[in-house]
């Protein structure tokens, strides 16, 4: 390969990943406008924020089913072509949005945005492992970039509505997704080719240990999803009812923004923790501390609230990285695709149920009723990060002696300096 040939190869490489990153951010921010819009609509359809939250679990379920059947299509089809047809479904569907004048059609074209915006997991995520070079950083800020896409979804989408009106914080990321869609196809060519192949970077387990790991994460994928998108989804309306009277809307999105970029902040601080700190015991400790920011919210009210959500959601990112490190520091090689692929699709099917379980719950009793079973689910998730600490930790403890005694039997080997 020639000097030239490389360095094209390097700009396709380096276009590519700024792509997928700008098509995460993009795809975590679509899925949070209606959580926020709904707050609006309620004068508008004359409906209770539960039966309109409602309207949102169509694609909040989409967004989580169809993650697998999209992995196993892009494999089968083209990884690029599939992001492509995502930038492309996606924008043509928040455009069906805005002009959906009914239920029935407002629920079927969110049912469309949670279905092409479930194309980018499983396939942005191996084109990105398959590009990067310092694989490491190149998927820390890659998720970066989601999570800017989450904080930043409620106060851009209520300063939007607030401007111009709700149809148009749908509009204006159809016309963004759609152009992005074409640019795409422009200046990222179909290579077909596998870049570089993943390390193997994990702690040998034996089968049966290894198996019982795999099964509690699955498990855990269960209720971390419930907890992180249902604080995601509610976190609006909660921070409108509960921290100041008569708070607006664009006020009430900057606030949630602000809430939500400390998660961001965790996940720089637990890319730097789990350098210095056995990652298993930050996993631990980052699911204790989520029930207690859960627990808090619970009790507080008024300007309180901030601080005791923004505690809440620093942990439920956090440990979202964390709990990824974890996976690959004890998964196989083989299974790691498939494990990841069935995690991301079990996290992101609950954001359905959850919505569900806010609407159901609240119309009921409020959000002390929805953060009360909120608390008891996190606390489940808990008791589920330590069996796997304790299940892991024995092995940890060996693998760390064996290294000491291996750097003793070096020592001792190097000749010693003559007197």
């Amino acid at each position: 390969m020639t000097t030239q040939t490389a360095a094209l190869d390097d700009r396709a490489r380096r276009r590519s990943i700024g792509f997928l990153n700008w098509a995460h951010f993009l795809d975590h921010y679509v899925i949070l406008i209606f959580p926020t819009v709904v707050i609006g609509l309620e004068a508008v359809y004359g409906r209770s924020y539960g039966e309109l939250l409602v309207l949102s679990t169509a694609a909040f379920t989409a967004f989580g089913l169809f993650a697998l059947p999209s992995g196993w299509l892009a494999d089968k089809w083209s990884r690029r072509n599939m992001i492509a047809l995502y930038y492309f479904g996606t924008g043509i569907c928040c455009a069906l949005v805005g002009v959906s004048d009914s239920f029935e059609t407002l629920a079927i074209a969110l049912f469309g945005v949670g279905l092409f915006a479930a194309i980018y997991h499983p396939v942005g995520t191996p084109m990105i492992v398959d590009a990067a070079v310092t694989r490491g950083r190149t998927m820390a800020f890659n998720g970066i970039c989601g999570n800017i896409g989450v904080s930043i979804a409620s106060g851009c989408t209520a300063l939007i509505a607030s401007a111009l009106g709700w149809r148009y914080t749908f509009f204006i990321p159809a016309i963004v997704f759609v152009l992005s869609g074409f640019a795409y196809l422009k200046f990222v060519p179909d290579t077909g080719r596998r870049v570089v192949q993943a390390p193997d970077q994990d702690v040998a387990l034996s089968k049966a240990l290894t198996v019982a790991v795999v099964i509690l994460f699955l498990i855990l994928a269960f209720w971390v999803g419930l907890v992180f998108n249902a604080l995601t989804i509610m976190l609006p309306k909660l921070v409108e009812q509960r921290v100041a009277a008569d708070i607006s809307l664009a006020k009430v999105g900057v606030l949630a923004t602000c809430v939500f970029l400390c998660g961001g902040m965790a996940q720089f601080a637990m890319g730097r923790a789990v350098e210095r700190v056995v990652p298993h015991l930050i996993m631990s400790v980052i699911a204790a501390i989520q029930v207690l920011g859960i627990l808090a919210a619970y009790y507080t009210t008024g300007w309180w609230l901030l601080p005791s959500l923004a505690l809440a959601v620093a942990a439920i990112y956090g440990q979202v990285t964390v709990n990824d490190i974890v996976l690959a520091r004890y998964a196989p090689p083989a299974w790691r695709g498939r494990i990841y692929a069935i995690r991301f699709a079990l996290i992101f099917t609950m954001a359905g149920p959850a919505a569900l379980g806010i609407g159901w719950l609240y119309d009921r009793g409020g959000f002390n009723v929805v953060l009360g079973v909120g608390t008891l689910i996190a606390v489940l998730g808990a008791l589920n990060t330590f069996a796997i600490s304790m299940l892991v930790n024995g092995v940890e403890k060996r693998r760390k002696a064996e290294r000491r005694e291996a750097q003793r039997q070096r020592a001792q080997a190097l000749p010693q300096p003559a007197e």
